[in-house]
């Protein structure tokens, strides 16, 4: 597993009395939301395939979900531009928080590392939600091709970390090209989305500006643990910035190359 560790973990007092007391209702309603959310996204998802097709309700449970998470860990979502109907997003990737402003903005599914399918219950609830496993093995590298074009085939819209790690959300590090081809062989109506995500803490809460990142050896549950103690009035970002066709870049490198720079325009400028 890749891991970025250049830049060291930020250092925090220790959250005051209220903070933890906050901390631990928070932490008990995320995980009674998640109870309840699953126990109709479940029953919801088997409706769908295998009687009625037409069924979406369980993917707007997953966005109420997300909505709900976001507060519960302190953020107000804003959303800068529009999102694509189908196709594929690449994002930059800051934290496991990530998936909550994405999810809460639109419908979609995500391509992840397969050590995520072994994570306890975050693996369980990414696998039930559609989640694309990618496994880092050459002799992988059609058979997953495929299954992303096929996934596209079907208007699903996907959503890549090209990074391939998590960072501090602070920068944008280069973008890795090898899933880009699976975009490069298909019909002109694709689309890929450049999408920035950001993170602004409260101005008042003397949190430092890379509180919300999860990276190198930092302990997950640590970090769940500091953004419910200490995570009030904060702010994200989805700034969706213009969709490019495949066909119009003469390789894999030149569209990661494009889509890496328009996403850190985002993040440094606030810009679509």
């Amino acid at each position: 597993m890749v891991t970025w560790n250049e830049a060291a973990p930020p250092v925090l007092a220790p959250p005051t009395f209220g903070g933890r007391v906050a901390g631990g209702l928070r932490l008990v309603a995320m995980i009674l939301l998640t109870v309840v959310a699953l126990a109709i996204f479940l029953p919801c998802r088997w409706l769908r395939e295998k009687l009625m097709p037409g069924v979406t309700l369980h993917f707007r449970i997953a966005q109420v979900w997300s909505r709900l998470c976001l507060r519960l860990a302190g953020l107000r979502l804003a959303v800068k531009g529009r999102p694509i109907d189908s196709g594929a997003l690449v994002a930059n990737h800051a934290s496991w928080l990530d998936i909550l402003p994405l999810r809460a903005t639109q419908l979609l599914y995500f391509v992840s590392k397969a050590d995520v399918r072994n994570w306890k219950g975050i693996g369980f609830i990414a696998d039930v939600t559609g989640t694309v496993f990618i496994e880092r093995r050459r002799s992988e590298a059609k058979r997953q091709e495929a299954e992303l074009r096929r996934r596209i085939a079907m208007g699903q819209v996907l959503c890549f970390f090209p990074e391939g790690t998590s960072t501090d959300g602070l920068r944008v590090l280069p973008f890795k090209s090898a899933l880009f081809s699976a975009f490069m062989e298909t019909t002109r109506e694709l689309y890929v989305q450049p999408v920035t995500i950001r993170y602004l803490t409260n101005p008042r809460s003397g949190l430092p500006e890379n509180f919300y990142g999860w990276w190198g050896t930092m302990p997950f549950g640590g970090h769940i643990w500091d953004v419910l103690t200490r995570s009030f009035g904060g702010r994200v970002e989805v700034i969706y910035h213009q969709p490019v066709h495949p066909g119009d870049f003469p390789d894999r490198k030149a569209l990661a190359e494009h889509c890496q720079r328009e996403v850190a325009r985002g993040l440094h400028k606030g810009e679509i």
